[in-house]
């Protein structure tokens, strides 16, 4: 969902069994978040969560493959995380009174169980917790949501046209997932990315109209950008940016 980054934050000196000075997380919920696959950190961002300043903690594992996506490495859900948890305890401590939250972004990070105790424990130290999701597991985006204090939730396209962005399906499952962080009445952005090798200017006039009419009140357009992505997929958008 958003660039991969490690930073030299990770791997500090601080106190690893409390996050931010508040104490020890319980047995089980550190268990829960210590068997995060976490794929990378940004320890410092702007622009995961608008109007705060987080971490952003990317998760392994997609179930869907994206036209546009620029981070394939972290797509499959069978390899092994290269940031352990208690990095993250660690820069939450010294980065208490510099951070307002966490964003758990992905990848599609509520495919991880872990995610939740992971949600709470950050909670617990008494930072905002934020989720990059595209609804792809109902069930498990209900489970953490009561944990979430705002949402970046992608919407690919109109149901219709959801095969052609994500190739595996997943409309169903996405606007079932977004009825369940509105009716929630959780802070919610939607974003569209706009892919010009799918999405028409009438399709995507279409889904604003349908997602206002579902209650979305934020709704933000966004670029592809093709660094990233594969060679095919950069052909194919450079084909129809020269016919336009």
């Amino acid at each position: 969902m958003g660039a991969v980054g490690i930073g030299p934050e990770i791997g500090g000196r601080a106190d690893s069994s409390a996050v931010a000075g508040r104490g020890p997380a319980t047995p089980a919920r550190r268990q829960g978040a210590d068997e995060l696959a976490i794929a990378g950190i940004t320890p410092m961002s702007s622009c995961d969560w608008p109007g705060r300043l987080v971490a952003t903690v990317f998760l392994q594992g997609c179930p869907w493959r994206c036209t546009y996506c620029h981070n394939s490495a972290i797509l499959d859900p069978r390899t092994p995380g290269v940031v352990p948890w208690a990095g993250v305890r660690e820069l939450l401590a010294r980065r208490r009174g510099l951070l307002d939250g966490v964003v758990f972004s992905g990848g599609e990070p509520t495919r991880q169980r872990g995610v939740v105790a992971a949600a709470q424990e950050v909670r617990d130290a008494g930072f905002q917790v934020g989720l990059h999701t595209g609804g792809a597991f109902p069930p498990a985006l209900a489970r953490v949501l009561t944990h979430v204090d705002w949402v970046g939730f992608d919407v690919k396209a109109p149901a219709r046209l959801y095969d052609a962005i994500t190739r595996r399906g997943g409309a169903a499952q996405a606007f079932a997932s977004l009825r369940l962080v509105l009716d929630a009445g959780v802070d919610v952005q939607v974003r569209t990315t706009v892919d010009p090798t799918v999405l028409t200017s009438a399709d995507v006039a279409e889904l604003t109209a349908a997602l206002a009419a579902e209650g979305v009140r934020d709704h933000v357009l966004q670029v592809v950008r093709t660094d990233g992505t594969t060679s095919e997929y950069r052909a194919a958008h450079a084909a129809v940016r020269d016919r336009t």
